[in-house]
Order: structure tokens, then sequence, then C-alpha cells
């Protein structure tokens, strides 16, 4: 039974620690330099656990980092390591800290790498969308409300107006950002240390806008974190999400208003004339998984008091591989929308002809006729056949058709980007591996 009960408790926890293994060894860097400034190391210590550090470093960034058996976690099999090579010091790196602030700033480190590639992904999706918006923006395509066809509306508006989701989303990922990117190190066990420990230190080794102050606090931390990070991705997963919807419901015959890129669908096994969207598909349905992810983080650790308890351990195993979920969710979007092929000639089909019916309606009003009557006649118009539809429509107000505002989108996302500081972080990190 002891055997069940360490499967058990251990869990998938080595797994998912490999997520983990070079933002470990980075924490530990940073530690070990505080250390040595405080007097728990000397220089000739530091240079040497600095030295072995960065070759541990270069194994888990290699992705040839293992976890031993017997050995229970991340932190434990660096620290086995330090020892064989170095002996006693290696097991000097410990002084001042607990697991629970080490797994905190390590997935503190390891979300905020991962917060930076789905921003850096969303933007190539944002800039696909306005690049597609621009260059279809003349293209009439049918508004639809209660999937009903309904009124004028064009392909500059839909890329555009998806564009511009991307746009609110990302300041969601800068919340995320901005709670993430704060130090807990130091905090160890959540009620601090007895030693001189400079947080401050670590705080800017390590490229962090600032601490989590109050030791508690950095524990309670645990979980909060991870919820907030899961909303800001639900949110651009639901971005994804309906885009998707959008683009199989337009691929499909009765639409055919969009051509997705052949490499993208696949075939039946016995209808030949069928091409299945089941990339966008599987984005679909994978983005609303993680849509999901806030509600299950919050699940687990939302009737926890403060504190440390191993509940928190099964949050890694549906938070850590989210990430790469939605960065191939954004990845394959970027793609399709490059190459993605719009139908100019939609309109052709008489079916839409009523569509065009509010642009009477507005040309009546407009020449002095009360807009009741002018809405009745044309409905009467249209029920008697005599309504010919005028296509030559002229919208110039703030985000119509013939005044998408793409230029002060971007300047939404730019501002946006802006206020990350990446550059910072990079520097930081850039510095303690050297």
């Amino acid at each position: 039974m002891t055997d069940e009960i360490e499967r058990f408790t251990v869990g998938h926890d080595r797994e998912m620690d490999l997520y983990l293994a070079p933002y470990d060894v980075l924490g530990s860097m940073a530690h070990i330099t505080m250390l040595q400034s405080i007097g728990l190391l000397t220089k000739d210590e530091l240079d040497i656990l600095l030295a072995e550090l960065k070759q541990i470093y270069a194994t888990a960034v290699s992705g040839e980092f293992k976890i031993e058996d017997g050995v229970e976690d991340v932190h434990s099999q660096v620290e086995l390591m330090l020892t064989r090579r170095l002996g006693d010091v290696g097991k000097k790196i410990h002084s001042g800290r607990s697991r629970n602030d080490q797994v905190l700033v390590d997935l503190k480190l390891y979300t905020r790498d991962q917060l930076h590639q789905i921003v850096q992904l969303t933007d190539v999706l944002f800039r696909h969308l306005i690049a597609k918006s621009d260059e279809c923006k003349d293209i009439l395509m049918p508004g639809y409300t209660h999937l009903q066809v309904a009124m004028p509306s064009s392909f500059g508006l839909w890329f555009g107006a998806y564009a511009e989701s991307l746009a609110d989303d990302m300041q969601y990922l800068l919340a995320a950002w901005r709670i993430t990117n704060r130090n807990p190190l130091g905090s160890a066990a959540g009620y601090g240390s007895s030693f001189p420990l400079n947080r401050q230190m670590t705080t800017d080794l390590l490229g962090f806008d600032s601490m989590d102050y109050n030791v508690v606090y950095a524990q309670m931390g645990r979980g909060k974190v991870e919820r907030n990070v899961a909303f800001a991705m639900a949110t651009v997963a639901g971005t994804l999400a309906k885009l998707a919807f959008d683009a199989c419901m337009f691929n499909s015959q009765n639409f055919a208003f969009v051509r997705l890129p052949d490499n993208c669908t696949t075939g039946s096994s016995i209808m030949p004339h069928k091409k299945n969207p089941d990339v966008f598909e599987l984005t679909r349905a994978k983005c609303n998984k993680i849509q999901a992810l806030p509600q299950t983080v919050m699940m687990i650790m939302n009737n926890l008091p403060s504190g440390y308890f191993r509940d928190l351990q099964i949050i890694k195993e549906v938070f850590l591989p989210a990430f790469d979920e939605l960065k191939d969710c954004l990845r394959m979007a970027a793609y399709i929308i490059e190459k993605m092929k719009v139908n100019e000639h939609i309109l052709d089909n008489h079916i839409y002809d009523n569509m065009f019916s509010v642009e009477e309606v507005n040309r009546l009003a407009a020449s002095g006729m009360p807009f009741r009557d002018a809405y009745k006649k044309v409905g009467l118009d249209i029920e008697a056949g005599r309504f010919t539809p005028d296509r030559n429509i002229h919208h110039t107000h703030e985000g119509s058709i013939g005044n998408l505002c793409n230029d002060r989108i971007v300047e939404l996302m730019e501002k946006t980007l802006s206020e990350f500081n990446f550059s910072r972080v990079d520097n930081a990190i850039q510095t303690l591996r050297q």
C-alpha cells in the first residue's frame, strides 16, 4: 500500500515539474547570488555553484533534464545534481527559502515566459486580421442577426472585428502579466525567514516589476495567479473559438463565403466532394476547453484558507499544458487567416437582395419621409416583389463599412503592447545567465 500512497500523492507532479526545470535553475541562480551578498555563501562558492547551475540550465532548455526515480521533484533533483558534483556546497543553496516559495517563483517565471509567447502570437494573428481587413475592405458580404440575413457587411468589417477583439483581449493579458510579474521569493513557507534576505535584489535579478511584499499574501497568490492568467487565456480562446465557428460555417457549401487552405481541411472516407474544416473545428474545441480552465482552477483553490495545501499541486496538471494548446491554436488561426480566400461574388445571388432594405428605408427618411412610413413602404414593396436593391452603399461613420478605423485599432493594440516592457525582463534574465 505504501507504493500506492506514493503514486497517489506524487501523481503527475514530476512530469509537470519538467515544464519548470529551466525556471527553477534561474530562481536558484538569483537566490544564491543574494545569499552571497548577505554572507551566507563565499564568492568562490557562488562562482562554482553558478557555473554548475548554468550547465544544468542548458540541460533543462535542451529537454535532456530528467527527474530520477525516487527523487520527489525538480527542486530536489537540481540540489541532488549540485551536491553530487560539488559536495557540501551544493547543500547550501536552500538557506532562506522553502519549496513553497521556490515553486511559486518557478511558476511565475514559467507563466511570465508563456504569457510573453502568447502575446507575441496574438499580435501575429492580429496583424494578419488587420491586413486581411484592409485587403478585403470593399468586398461586401451579408451581415446576420438570429442567423437571418440582416444588413450589408463586408469582409473588411468581419476580419477587423476579430482584430479589435484581440486588441481588447490584450488588455486581459496585460493584467495577467502584471499580476504574474511580482516576486514571491523570500516568502519561504509563507512566514518569511530569520535570515536577513535581500528580496529586492532577487526581484531585480529576475526582472520582476516588484515583489509580493506580504509573505502570507505571496503564498495566497498560489492559485490566484493561475486563475487570473487562465481568465486572460480564456478571453483570447473565446475570440478564437468564435472566429473558428464563423469560418467553419462560412466555408460550408450553403454559405461559400470563404475557402480555407486545402491543407487545413480533410476529405470524407466515402464522400469525394467534401472538404471538412478539421483544423478550425479542433481549434474551436480546444479553445472551448481552455475557456473552462478558470473554473477548474477556481474549484481547486477556492475554498482553501491561507497557507499552503497539497491541493494546489493539482492545478499544475490543468494549467501548465494549457499554454501549449493556446499557442498551437493561435499559430493555426494565423496561418489560416493569411491563406484564406474570400468570395468576391457572394451578392450575385439574389437571395441577398433584401438585405439592402434598410439602405432604402434610410434613403427615403433622409429625403424627408418619416422613418416609420419609409419602413412600411419598403416592407410592402418587398412583399409585393417590387423591391429593387441599390447595392451602392455609402457608410461613413467611424467603424462602418466605409470607415473601418483600422489605424485606430492598431493604435489601441500598440499602446497595450508597449506597456508589457518585455525588454526589461529579457535583459535581466540574459544578465543573470551570463
